[in-house]
């Protein structure tokens, strides 16, 4: 295992320094506070259609799908919106739109008036924020941070929102079976806003902005960049059959499980905000050390995620299916800062939203299928089966990447 020997790597002395920049320290605040909220709506969703409306597992399939469909429809020109224009003002205007829709889903629920097509038009509105949002945030890092200091900063970011992921997700289960899902997505929408007020304030570096003639050139040119990195469109190949599987799992057989036979909302709480603490513990790995072989270590640290939807199979008891989400969420955010840092690093900066947009479009593009057939797998084949097949797509397009060489050998960077 050579390739993914650590070396040396920022110290947390170093990182926490970066918290003395205003315009990293407003962006820090804003994902903390932003991240706590969207931990809440996922887990409240399903169980505000499964208890308030006594919807389905298709039904929760069919909601968790509508977001993530407009998400994928929208994520190509987001990137492009972004790289043209400011990405500052993309990211306040997403965090504002989002906290209108969401506000919107949590009054209906509070006031008892919520109807399954309601909540499927706005939920289908929150994917096109999120869409938006995705691509300005990821550009607007290298325009607030050094290039010497983006893995500290992209580690500090993930540890920031993976604390707040774990308390909301926690605190969103709590309340979903207490005081009703609504209260749970109106903190979501409040977050929103306070992320957008907080935004407004970065004096960002000034942005290399795309040169191409027309939306549908500039396009084709992110394209052209994104297809040029094998390393990069081979590993979101294998996301997009990954998170398929992870999804469908995650999003919506997770929620039922733990309605059928382990308790409720607070269980999936629970076992959430597992996720959101190895999270943590992965972004304080990720700050702490480099990888020889970085792209070699991420694709590795994506395999324990597939114990989840095995567990759940069983279902096994909470505090094992919550240790397994420990484990996948410290896989995940070690992936997840150095492949940041390879897109901050390897791509062409004019280029960057653009191609973090196609890197989410290939990521997400079928996980709608995967959280609509996921619905409709549990009632039609069970839930058990259902499962189990989820974790072999996450295992199987995992293993397949690693035959390529580019992903085995790429280096890091220096400097």
């Amino acid at each position: 295992m050579s390739g993914v020997r650590a070396v040396s790597a920022p110290t947390w002395r170093e990182g926490v320094a970066l918290l003395r920049e205003p315009g990293f320290a407003r962006l820090f605040a804003a994902r903390l506070i932003s991240a706590a909220g969207s931990a809440m709506t996922p887990i409240a969703l399903p169980f505000a259609v499964l208890d308030d409306l006594g919807g389905t597992p298709s039904q929760v399939g069919v909601l968790i799908a509508a977001g993530s469909l407009t998400q994928v429809a929208m994520q190509l020109f987001a990137g492009a919106f972004a790289d043209r224009g400011s990405r500052r003002r993309q990211m306040i205007g997403s965090d504002l739109l989002a906290a209108g829709a969401q506000g919107a889903i949590a009054l209906l629920l509070l006031s008892g008036h919520a109807t399954f097509g309601a909540l499927l038009a706005l939920h289908a509105l929150c994917g096109v924020t999120f869409a938006l949002h995705f691509p300005a945030a990821v550009g607007l890092v290298p325009l607030v941070v050094a290039r010497n200091r983006l893995q500290a900063a992209n580690a500090l970011l993930s540890i920031a929102q993976a604390t707040a992921f774990a308390l909301g997700a926690t605190a969103a289960g709590i309340l979903a079976a207490t005081a009703g899902a609504g209260f749970a997505v109106a903190i979501d929408a409040a977050s929103f806003a306070a992320s957008a007020l907080l935004v407004a304030g970065i004096r960002p570096s000034e942005q290399a902005r795309s040169q191409g003639a027309s939306l549908l050139r500039e396009l084709r040119d992110g394209f052209r960049e994104f297809t040029a990195h094998t390393w990069l469109w081979t590993i979101v190949l294998q996301f997009t059959f990954m998170l398929m599987a992870w999804f469908g799992a995650w999003a919506v057989l997770g929620p039922v499980v733990a309605k059928q036979s382990l308790g409720g909302a607070s269980s999936w709480g629970w076992i959430a905000g597992a996720q959101g603490v190895g999270l943590i513990a992965g972004g304080a790995l990720a700050l702490r050390v480099h990888f020889r072989r970085p792209m070699l270590a991420a694709t590795l640290f994506c395999l324990p995620s597939a114990a989840v939807p095995l567990l759940l199979a069983g279902p096994a008891p909470v505090a094992a299916i919550a240790a397994a989400a420990f484990a996948a969420g410290f896989g995940f955010q070690v992936f997840s800062v150095l492949w940041n840092t390879a897109l901050h690093t390897r791509v062409a900066p004019e280029a960057l939203s653009r191609v973090s947009s196609y890197d989410v479009l290939g990521s997400i593009a079928l996980v709608p299928v995967g959280e609509a057939l996921a619905g409709i797998g549990a009632e039609r084949l069970g839930t058990p089966p259902t499962l189990l097949l989820c974790c072999a797509g996450i295992v199987l397009p995992t293993l397949a990447v690693l035959m390529v060489r580019d992903v085995r050998e790429l280096e890091a960077t220096r400097g």
